[in-house]
């Protein structure tokens, strides 16, 4: 029997797609000219591709039952009863979560011709556990041709055939690396081959983060815990960001760096933060209460609770960044939204990662980097660098962090209208995505 979150949310999905058919045919003619350019059609794909997936969500019990969080469209169980913003929301259900969002988009049509770009509602990071933790192991080569059969050949081909794909975007909720194994390796390794497919070179795939050469793929940011649904609510936490007291110098939230482990990052910021606790009760912590913080988050602790890490970071000037298992990680988001300075030590854990959402040209407005490099083989102290920057830059940096925080966030579904008024993430990726599939289908016009 499937789980009650899966027969709920299944069931409000549905409803919802059901009536936004009929809003959007009933309003095309007068958004026709706020829409040009804009237009984008939602494929109807069996529900084996989307909704079907949920009922498998205690299946994998090497990943985690993921049941608990596919509720409210994917924002996951609230903080507490009184929450209005705060939710336990796990980041491998943006694809649910960008699937909600999608059907209050305001550029909807159901005519696939008068669409700019069309969205594929697969939920490929769901569909992915079977071949990374199930039983299907063993034929991760195969992920993702059921869903080319379907849009090729038993759909529509010819929606498929007239851009050859380049029109088609979908998400997928876990690095990209997750699916890119070369479909030669035998026996295979870790991941799926779905962006190794030549099927799917030409779409555009959304995910939290992109390989040093991406084609296919985009980065996105990771969906945090905060999910306001009004404006009052977000200038009420950034008035609160703004005026939190910042008793720590920097804090670390999360887990791996071991003393006994290889050198590496991680390894270094453990062994400075622990050494820094004789410095600041030595007076030497530059008016700080503290100059190191450490919040361990090991074996996952603090995905779901928001909580655990959110106090200290809003107490802490700067959020350190380092890579883990990929480079990039959901807390660079949630730094963000504290008003925490990020410091990074490699580009590929966000300045090359989300060039939509938070600019190149823009990291030295609100970040740090320093070398890992030179943090775990020249002897450079992190908290030397960060003791150098002033007060008042500081303090112009968060200002930063305050300005972009509405780009990184992921309001609430059905949100109010002034609320709307700022792009959110979602916003900025789907126009994102509009600009690189009209640049894709130019280049290829000229071909």
């Amino acid at each position: 029997m499937p789980p009650p979150q899966f027969v709920k949310v299944t069931t409000i999905l549905a409803t919802v797609f059901f009536f936004s058919l009929i809003h959007i045919t009933s309003q095309q003619s007068d958004l026709e000219s706020d829409c040009t350019g804009k237009w984008i059609h939602i494929r109807q794909l069996p529900t084996r591709f989307n909704l079907d997936l949920l009922s498998n969500c205690s299946t994998y019990e090497m990943f985690d039952n993921f049941c608990p969080y596919i509720t409210n469209h994917g924002l996951g169980q609230k903080t507490h009863n009184r929450s209005r913003s705060w939710y336990r929301t796990d980041p491998h259900m943006l694809e649910l979560l960008f699937h909600r969002r999608m059907l209050e988009y305001p550029c909807l049509t159901p005519d696939p011709e008068a669409a700019t770009a069309i969205y594929l509602p697969y939920y490929a990071g769901i569909d992915s556990l079977r071949y990374l933790y199930g039983p299907e192991v063993n034929s991760s080569f195969e992920h993702g041709l059921d869903l080319f059969h379907f849009v090729r050949h038993s759909d529509s081909p010819s929606l498929w055939e007239r851009n050859s794909g380049h029109d088609h975007f979908l998400v997928m909720a876990r690095p990209a690396w997750d699916f890119s194994q070369p479909l030669a390796n035998d026996p295979p390794v870790w991941g799926t081959s779905f962006l190794e497919l030549p099927e799917f070179y030409n779409v555009t795939a959304l995910t939290f983060e992109s390989r040093a050469y991406p084609w296919q793929e985009q980065a996105i940011p990771y969906p945090t815990s905060f999910h306001p649904p009004d404006l009052a609510l977000l200038e009420s936490w950034v008035k609160r960001v703004r005026r939190s007291r910042r008793t720590s110098l920097t804090v670390f939230a999360g887990g791996g760096g071991g003393v006994s482990g290889s050198p590496n990052v991680r390894r270094s910021i453990r062994i400075e933060c622990e050494n820094s606790t004789a410095q600041s009760e030595n007076g030497g912590a530059g008016g700080y209460g503290k100059l190191c913080d450490f919040v361990d988050c090991s074996n996952g602790i603090c995905v779901h609770d928001p909580i655990r890490f959110m106090k200290p970071m809003l107490q802490a000037s700067f959020c350190l960044q380092p890579p883990g298992d990929t480079p990039t990680r959901r807390s660079t988001f949630d730094a963000i939204l504290a008003g925490c300075i990020p410091v990074f030590f490699e580009d590929l854990s966000a300045k090359s990662q989300y060039e939509w959402h938070l600019p190149e040209e823009r990291y030295e407005e609100f970040s740090v980097f320093i070398a890992k490099e030179d943090v775990v083989f020249k002897g450079v102290k992190i908290l030397d660098v960060l003791m150098g920057i002033t007060r008042a830059e500081v303090r112009r940096m968060r200002e930063k962090l305050l300005a972009i925080m509405p780009g990184i966030m992921y309001r609430k579904h059905g949100s109010s209208l002034g609320l709307r008024t700022k792009k959110d993430a979602f916003d900025i990726a789907i126009e994102g995505t509009l600009q690189r599939i009209k640049s894709r289908l130019a280049e290829v016009a000229v071909q």
